[in-house]
């Protein structure tokens, strides 16, 4: 497994061991005693499983309290990952990163604790993966537009298609005004 930091603290791309075949291919998802990685939580409490449609953006969510980190493998299709920093007292609040992780790479990406996530597909379909080291707790879900200015995410698609919670988030500086008025 190859390990690479990017361009936000913390986030890291990571390359499985991808075997194949003329049957296909096999690759290992998550192995704890073979990911030794210095800052990465290994706890994971909680998979999910999302099946979407070409366009479809889901996101950008978050939780606080209760943040999880999350590794992100796709397991079929293609998608444009993003990760937004909103650790409040963070020189990259706000700053996002995005990438692109398609099945049968070998690449997943992890999103520590502290940020918010979301993806868009780019195939005519996808099914995402997401381990989560703590559980969904709906009390403390957090959401902000996937097209707020002020974060400015470059979606390679402009015309996504957003669950009706998504269509009505507003912006990530309002969204941490509300947390820090009920906290």
């Amino acid at each position: 497994m190859k390990v690479t930091e990017l361009e936000l603290k913390g986030v890291l791309r990571l390359q499985f061991d991808v075997f194949r075949d003329d049957r296909g291919y096999f690759q290992e998802v998550w192995n704890p005693a073979r990911a030794n990685i210095p800052g990465m939580k290994k706890d994971f409490v909680q998979d999910n499983i999302a099946f979407s449609h070409y366009r479809v953006l889901r996101g950008l969510h978050y939780q606080q309290p209760f943040e999880q980190a999350k590794l992100i493998v796709v397991l079929s299709g293609s998608i444009f990952d993003v990760a937004v920093d909103v650790r409040r007292d963070s020189p990259t609040f706000g700053h996002w990163l995005g990438t692109q992780l398609t099945a049968g790479s070998g690449d997943a990406l992890y999103i520590p604790e502290g940020f918010a996530h979301g993806y868009q597909v780019l195939s005519p379909s996808a099914h995402v993966v997401y381990k989560c080291t703590d559980v969904y707790h709906p009390e403390a879900e957090h959401s902000f537009a996937w097209n707020d200015p002020a974060v400015g995410i470059r979606w390679p698609i402009a015309d996504p298609i957003l669950s009706e919670k998504d269509r009505g988030a507003g912006r990530l500086e309002d969204d941490v005004r509300r947390s820090l008025m009920t906290s």
